[in-house]
């Protein structure tokens, strides 16, 4: 069975890559520019049909982890170039009357609408995904199953509560599809108190409550300390409708984007480590353990992944949209392009280096699995 997620993740993962390339491609088409390859996967040829009109290329390659949109002279001073991650051109199919629809000679504003397309796409597709979610899964709302009861007296711990009170809000924070109970008091430790609103038969009263050590039952006539709010609790499902569905789709994807931005400022100033980072592999393997575990993980796993995808193509790294874009800009300003060839060799190098991280951060996420 996990054979089954492993492919579903690598769909899942093929997705949003065409996603991405299918901003370049689109945006590409409609401004005039000149396209030679629109590629699922990389390596050797599966299969490929050339259209008769544009003679463009559209092929599935072997290796399943990637694809691009090769556009026509991404680089006129060199005699090869790197598009982006995966994508290769050569110049020597550009005759010299087709030179005015290489990618360089397009006006600068054009390769910035359509270097940043792909991470719009991306972007797009995360709202999209954010919809899906929210609409088929809905959020959950708490409600006090259990007291748990001082062992020494018999009171309960969280006295203003009582059994089947519907928690709504945590310090007048509405739970709901954009904060979550478990969100709103995760972060509490020991001492920290939060006032929960609650309803009971259709009144709504706050109450107090603290997170503190607490003897809990353990089941077996003993207990066991535990660092409990003193409630067990149950959850109910609300639905949201359509329309619902789509106004907090906005913010919902604004939330894991700032979740992805959040992490890798964390990356640099060193409250996480280097080691936390998955390649390929490791997002293969992280979407299946979510797709095993529940079709909703699932569901929200791919905004998060699409805008993980977004942000990451903007960064000022070599090789990736991000530094095309500034490449593009300081030409802009300029009124002339830096060396083509030095610009190419930069971003060859850089995609050298982005793969070769992206190997070695995979390697010790298998190995730290052993270990």
């Amino acid at each position: 069975m996990i054979f089954l997620y492993i492919i579903l993740a690598v769909l899942v993962l093929m997705l949003m890559i065409v996603i991405h390339e299918l901003g370049h491609y689109t945006v590409g088409k409609l401004l005039g520019f000149h396209i030679n390859e629109f590629s699922i996967g990389f390596g050797p040829k599966i299969i490929g049909r050339r259209s008769k009109k544009s003679g463009e290329l559209f092929s599935v390659r072997a290796l399943p982890l990637g694809g691009y949109c090769s556009f026509y002279g991404e680089d006129d001073d060199a005699s090869d170039t790197l598009m982006s991650v995966g994508e290769f051109v050569s110049n020597a199919d550009v005759s010299e009357s087709d030179k005015r629809l290489t990618f360089t000679r397009q006006k600068p504003w054009k390769r910035i609408l359509v270097l940043l397309a792909g991470a719009g796409f991306n972007l797009f597709s995360a709202f999209l995904f954010s919809f899906i979610y929210i609409i088929a899964v809905g959020y959950t709302v708490p409600t006090v199953q259990d007291l748990y009861e001082n062992p020494d007296n018999g009171e309960p711990y969280a006295s203003g509560l009582a059994d089947g009170d519907r928690i709504t809000a945590v310090d007048g924070i509405s739970i709901g599809v954009l904060d979550s109970f478990t969100e709103l008091t995760g972060g509490l430790t020991d001492g920290d108190g939060v006032v929960l609103t609650v309803e009971r038969d259709g009144e709504y009263f706050d109450v107090p409550v603290t997170k503190r050590k607490m003897l809990v039952s353990d089941g077996n006539g003993g207990y066991t300390e535990s660092s409990l709010i003193g409630i067990r609790i149950s959850y109910e499902t609300v639905n949201v409708s359509f329309f619902e569905a789509v106004g907090l789709s906005f913010p919902f994807t604004f939330k894991m984007a700032g979740m992805v931005f959040a992490s890798f400022g964390q990356l640099i100033t060193g409250r996480v480590p280097i080691t936390s980072l998955t390649g390929p592999v490791g997002t293969v393997t992280a979407i299946a353990t979510m797709a095993e575990t529940g079709w909703q993980y699932l569901l929200l796993l791919l905004p998060l992944i699409a805008s993980n995808l977004a942000i990451f193509n903007l960064l000022p790294v070599p090789s990736l949209d991000g530094a095309r874009v500034i490449f593009t800009a300081i030409e802009w300003i300029r009124k002339k392009p830096i060396n083509r060839t030095v610009e190419a060799y930069i971003h060859g190098i850089g995609l050298a280096l982005l793969l070769g991280f992206v190997v070695v951060v995979d390697i010790i996420g298998i190995f730290s699995r052993f270990i």
